[in-house]
């Protein structure tokens, strides 16, 4: 496993299976956020980055979503530390296998009941910032899909909102996205951030993605897709 320190507060930890996979560590002054939890066997390396830091200890989980790739090492982590582990709550039902992932086949239990609990918000059902990350819902890929934005760091944790290549942003894998029309919809969100630096779970970094939207609302935006 590949750790990169990719700005001041956040690791980016790479591994392969057939593609790019991609989870991140933030450090803040309590100690390490994990965002994603990739596949099972990323747990020891997760593990390892974390020790060699020398940030402290992990004291919570964010998930993007809850496809197993995003999930698979959760176990083995939370085996040695009893952290929490946080999700939108749309995303929750879909990832316990109590409701069925749109476009699958099968109920997924990819998180055991009540394991992980709704990323707080406030009355008007806005996401509060957890361990200097806002947090915004960006449906399609999945129902509750959200993504991580460290302001002060201005880079943008995407998880499958996004695949890259080469530095190009391109549209998540569309054998996995629920709806690809909400998902490239919500992609647009990067106008309104307009971070620095965009990761994907499956894919490079994407510099300045802002500049990139509308060539990519142009070849994967709504006309396209019809």
């Amino acid at each position: 496993m590949k750790v990169e320190q990719i700005s001041e507060h956040i690791w980016s930890l790479r591994t392969w299976m057939l593609i790019p996979l991609r989870v991140w560590l933030v450090a803040d002054e309590d100690g390490i956020t994990l965002v994603d939890a990739g596949m099972s066997f990323m747990a020891k390396g997760i593990e390892k980055a974390i020790t060699q830091l020398g940030r402290g200890p992990l004291k919570q989980i964010l998930l993007t979503h809850g496809h197993s790739d995003h999930t698979g090492a959760l176990a083995a982590l939370l085996a040695r530390r009893g952290v929490p582990v946080l999700a939108h709550r749309i995303e929750i039902p879909y990832m316990e296998g109590q409701l069925l992932y749109p476009r699958r086949k099968k109920l997924e239990h990819n998180v055991a009941p009540g394991l992980a609990k709704a990323l707080p918000e406030n009355e008007h059902e806005q996401l509060a910032k957890v361990a200097g990350l806002q947090p915004y819902l960006t449906p399609g890929h999945s129902p509750g899909h959200v993504v991580y934005y460290h302001e002060q760091d201005q880079v943008l944790l995407a998880g499958d909102l996004f695949t890259s290549k080469k530095g190009k942003l391109h549209r998540p894998m569309p054998m996995f996205t629920a709806d690809m029309e909400e998902a490239v919809r919500s992609g647009s969100i990067i106008e309104t951030l307009r971070p620095q630096r965009l990761e994907v779970c499956h894919g490079g970094p994407v510099m300045n993605p802002a500049e990139q939207l509308e060539d990519y609302l142009e070849k994967f935006g709504p006309a396209v897709l019809a």
